[in-house]
This record gives C-alpha cells, sequence and structure tokens, in this order.
C-alpha cells in the first residue's frame, strides 16, 4: 500500500462520525485484523498442543518445552518473510482478491509458526501480555487516527529500521550470537528497540490507511485491495509488538 502524496493530516477534517465511506472501510481493515489474530491464534494453538502437528513442526523436551525445529518447522518459521518479500516485488499492482489472499496466507503461516510461543511460554502469560497488546494498540491506532502531525517521515524511518532490526535477529541466529532460543544483553536491547519501532508503526500505519483512503478517492476495487495491504500492516505490527512484549512480559515453561 502506498504513502499519500496528494493529502497531509491537517488537510483532512471530516472523521467516521461524518464520512461513511472511511467508516466503513476503516471497520472493514480492523474487522479482517481482528479475524486474522484468531485465526493466528487458533493455528498457533493446534501447532503448539496438538501432538501430531507439533510433533512435525517442534522438537519437544521431556518437560513439553520447545527444544527446536523440525525441517519443515524451519521452512514454516521463515516462510511468511519469503512471502512477504516475494509480494513486494510482484504484486505491485495487485487486485482486491491477490491482496486477500496474501493477506490470508500470511496470517495462517505466522499463526502456524507461534506454535513455538505456546511451548515456550505459559498461557496465562500469553493471554495476559496480549491484552497488554491489544490495549496499547488501540490506543496507540487512535493516536495515529486522530493526530494532525505529519507520521508519513516517521513510518518511512521505522520501515527501514524494522528491516534493519529483522536483519540482525536473522545474522544473529545464523552467526549464533543470539543461539536458537536467544538471551542476554544484546537480546533485550533487540527486544526494546522491537518494542519502539512496532508501537510507533501501529500509530503511523494508521494514519497512513487514512489518508490513503482519501487518495484512491472513491474507486472501489483500489479501495478493496488497500484494506487487505492495510489489515496486513497492522496485523504484522501487532504480531511484532505482541511478539517482543511476550519476551519482556512472559513467563517460560520449566
Amino acid at each position: 500500500m502506498s504513502d499519500f502524496r496528494n493529502y497531509s493530516p491537517a488537510d483532512v477534517r471530516t472523521d467516521v462520525a461524518t464520512d461513511p465511506g472511511l467508516k466503513k472501510f476503516m471497520v472493514g481493515v480492523y474487522a479482517k485484523v481482528a479475524m486474522g489474530l484468531l485465526v493466528s491464534a487458533v493455528l498457533a494453538y493446534i501447532t503448539g498442543s496438538y501432538a501430531p502437528v507439533r510433533d512435525l513442526l517442534f522438537a519437544v523436551s521431556p518437560t513439553g518445552a520447545l527444544a527446536g525445529f523440525t525441517p519443515l518447522g524451519m521452512i514454516v518459521s521463515y516462510a511468511p518473510l519469503a512471502v512477504l518479500l516475494f509480494s513486494a516485488f510482484a504484486m505491485r499492482n495487485a487486485s482486491a482478491g491477490a491482496a486477500n489472499i496474501l493477506y490470508w496466507v500470511v496470517v495462517a503461516l505466522i499463526g502456524a509458526s507461534m506454535g513455538t510461543l505456546v511451548l515456550m511460554y505459559t498461557g496465562v502469560s500469553i493471554v495476559t501480555t496480549f491484552l497488554i497488546t491489544a490495549s496499547a494498540f488501540g490506543a496507540l491506532s487512535l493516536f495515529g487516527y486522530t493526530t494532525k502531525m505529519n507520521l508519513g517521515p516517521i513510518r518511512s524511518f521505522l520501515i527501514i529500521a524494522a528491516w534493519g532490526l529483522l536483519a540482525t535477529i536473522i545474522v544473529g541466529a545464523i552467526g549464533g550470537g543470539m543461539g536458537l532460543f536467544p538471551t542476554g544483553g544484546l537480546f533485550l536491547v533487540v527486544n526494546a528497540v522491537g518494542v519502539l519501532i512496532f508501537a510507533g508503526l501501529i500509530a503511523a500505519d494508521t494514519q497512513n490507511l487514512k489518508m490513503t483512503y482519501y487518495e484512491l478517492g472513491g474507486n472501489q476495487s483500489a479501495l478493496n485491495a488497500a484494506t487487505s495491504y492495510g489489515a496486513l500492516s497492522l496485523y504484522l505490527d501487532f504480531i511484532n509488538l505482541f511478539r517482543f512484549l511476550l519476551y519482556f512480559l512472559g513467563v517460560r515453561r520449566e
């Protein structure tokens, strides 16, 4: 989904109370995010708890904690990144249907890979962190929607920072600097930076969605595609913020 160019937040005076089209668009995005989170939660529970599926993806210790990944588990874990990179180059002007398929493919893959969290952390800490993340998401998204400050430049910087952070994590994992299940000072710094980046992206992506609605000028086909792309952006922001917060707040299984 492209950044807005012809509008700034200060130019836009209407909101969901006075623009039914904007209301429909934003409700559609948030509904899709909510459904995506629900599907991810179900898949994470299945891959982390249902032994026949779990054992295809993960190695489990005698105590039931995560001990490693099977080859299929590694593929599933990195597949969302591969799909997103492919879509960035091959789906620049995707139809509404293609954008919708992309969204649900990414949701399914991420949900399946999140079985690791079910195996690593207690159920209570996962639920607690999810509720904290949802509260933060709501507040940050509301700020992004209502502020007249132009968050576009900040969004561009945060996207670059997010890719840099991802590269750091991958290089650290491959090089063994942070291990298979990382801990330590570098890991804490990486997670603290991750929380800040994705908290900022929630606000900035929300504003970008609002501006995109006006930029598209009522083009229904483009708006349908933007709904899926917008939901994907906010879904990824939520999931990543949840993951990074869980590293701080989650209680690991023995």
